[in-house]
């Protein structure tokens, strides 16, 4: 019976959680009351103070089970090889974004993030942490990439890999970003190759020079 009884918990959970993703996605968070996502649930204000604390620990637990851009990013450069870095990046970023359109929830749960987080509070600090440092091994991995590329001769040795990283991560975080603001727009998965390639060839062609940068 208590194991049934735990099975029951962590189910009610999950159904709460997928309610609440529901819910903040279609009315923001700041709007978003608890009795909305009892009720898209199935059940009482109570089942939701019973697994969650209040609002924000409901979001941290949300976002907690979700895989950030950058954390999509960073599964994607385990599969990076060394004999072509820059074709492996290419491939990178475009499994990230065709990833993005086939997920409705990956959808759901960075608009969440990024375009509906009118009122984070104490969610947004375990956010912002857990963004900034995967982040950072990110771009460590990515300026790994670039180091690897000029040793086989696909950037030149005076490239400046930190504005070359800085370049694809804007465009990537951009294009997440204006893309969720309108799906419709285009097919970001069919367009990705070719805005990639178009990407790494100006960076093949003509990288950011270190004493450029520094002028």
């Amino acid at each position: 019976m208590a194991r049934k009884t735990k099975e029951e918990a962590e189910q009610t959970r999950a159904a709460l959680l997928e309610a609440a993703e529901q819910v903040f996605f279609v009315k923001g968070v700041a709007r978003t009351t608890l009795d909305d996502i009892a009720s898209a649930a199935g059940m009482t204000r109570g089942a939701v103070y019973w697994h969650f604390d209040n609002k924000d620990d409901l979001l941290t637990a949300l976002f907690n089970q979700a895989t950030l851009p950058k954390e999509a990013m960073m599964i994607e450069l385990d599969k990076c090889s060394d004999a072509d870095p820059l074709g492996a990046l290419r491939q990178m970023f475009v499994n990230s974004l065709v990833l993005l359109v086939q997920s409705k929830q990956q959808q759901r749960i960075f608009s969440i993030m990024y375009l509906k987080h009118e009122n984070l509070n104490g969610a947004s600090n375990g956010l912002s942490q857990r963004e900034q440092q995967c982040g950072e091994q990110c771009e460590a991995r990515i300026q790994s990439i670039f180091q690897k590329a000029i040793k086989v001769g696909q950037l030149p040795a005076d490239a400046d890999l930190h504005l070359s990283q800085q370049i694809m991560k804007n465009f990537f975080v951009g294009t997440v970003r204006e893309w969720l603001l309108d799906p419709e727009a285009y097919a970001l998965d069919k367009a990705a190759p070719a805005m990639i390639d178009s990407l790494i060839t100006g960076l093949r062609s003509n990288p950011p020079k270190a004493d450029q940068a520094n002028n």
